[in-house]
């Protein structure tokens, strides 16, 4: 039996580089898409995509999710079974200064993508949402039938546009579709613009850090392995358009309309902010110079995932204790920065 085919976009990037490492391990054959932009350090792009070109099951392309003609001929060469869209122009923060580079990727981007699923009527398109789509919801932990209509930054709000394209996208085309929604990633080979990168390095170089809200502040903090593994079992867990709404269990998102769904991977704990930052400096063994900040426009005090859903689907749910996968991120960066 062939080998499935999954079309992996943001395969350099920290979520689709691990991703793709567990797809590679597990005997499927990746195809990698991704822009190598310069939001953050382009060499850690690199350095992700030559370890994965080291299984011959992995090969890649470099191109931007708006050159539709460009993405359609990988997609037509590779002729993916799955398609795992995580590509996106990342980042709370960045898009308060650059709205628009969310509206070229996230949008244009994802419809091209979109569009190649429904073309090749792949057996599952997977796309990446965010817990940021819960906005100003208070009621926590934050779970996927809850109305989710209040989104505080562009960032967000183009998350929230994705779920709704890729529903009517399952509807008109029967196209099966599942949205997962992250809750704070954290791990080895991270995103220098994160907090946990930046609290590291600020630290172990002996500079202040910036800490928001004066660190009254809770996060879902998810280990990106942990992450990975459910999305490579929500592959698995196809939605199928139901008979009829009473066919839908309590507590599932499927839609009454289409074969889709929406799925919460977070770590169902809330962890203070200055708990994580000891935890840092507990692994370091420094501690660090606390810049403590007003709230930053477009941010939210607390996410909390519920991921009842994802357990029921998959029968897997992330557990990796914050300080495990704190320790395990700053081994990698002394490592790889020899600090």
């Amino acid at each position: 039996m062939a080998s499935r085919k999954v079309l992996v976009t943001g395969s350099a990037g920290f979520i689709g580089y691990h991703l793709s490492k567990l797809l590679l391990a597990e005997g499927f054959r990746v195809h990698g898409y991704d822009g190598m932009t310069d939001y953050y350090d382009v060499t850690l792009k690199q350095r992700r995509h030559q370890m994965l070109l080291q299984d011959p099951g992995f090969s890649t392309t470099e191109g931007m999710l708006e050159d539709q003609a460009l993405f359609d001929q990988v997609a037509d060469d590779f002729a993916p079974d799955v398609i795992v869209h995580l590509a996106a122009q990342a980042g709370v923060r960045y898009s308060l200064e650059n709205p628009r580079a969310y509206l070229d990727s996230n949008i244009i981007g994802t419809f091209n993508v979109m569009e190649a699923a429904r073309r090749h009527k792949v057996d599952h398109l997977l796309m990446a949402s965010t817990s940021s789509v819960y906005g100003a919801n208070t009621d926590m932990p934050f779970t996927e039938t809850e109305k989710a209509d209040t989104q505080l930054t562009i960032y967000a709000a183009t998350k929230k546009a994705n779920e709704s394209m890729a529903h009517s996208y399952a509807h008109l085309w029967d196209l099966p579709t599942t949205m997962f929604r992250f809750f704070t990633v954290y791990g080895p080979w991270g995103r220098p613009d994160m907090a946990l990168f930046k609290f590291t390095k600020g630290i172990i170089d002996g500079t202040p850090i910036d800490i928001y809200n004066n660190g009254d502040m809770f996060r879902d903090f998810t280990y990106v392995e942990d992450l990975v593994r459910g999305i490579r079992l929500l592959i698995e867990a196809v939605p199928v358009r139901p008979d009829s709404p009473d066919d839908i269990e309590e507590g599932d998102s499927l839609s009454p309309a289409a074969p889709y769904r929406v799925v919460n991977v977070g770590n169902s704990d809330k962890v203070r902010l200055l708990d994580f930052v000891d935890a840092i400096e507990d692994a370091i063994g420094n501690k660090a110079q606390r810049n403590y900040m007003e709230m930053q426009m477009g941010d939210v005090p607390a996410t909390w995932a519920d991921a009842t859903l994802l357990q029921r689907l998959t029968g897997y749910r992330p557990a990796t204790d914050f300080r495990d996968g704190v320790n395990s991120f700053v081994a990698w960066y002394l490592d790889y920065y020899k600090a």
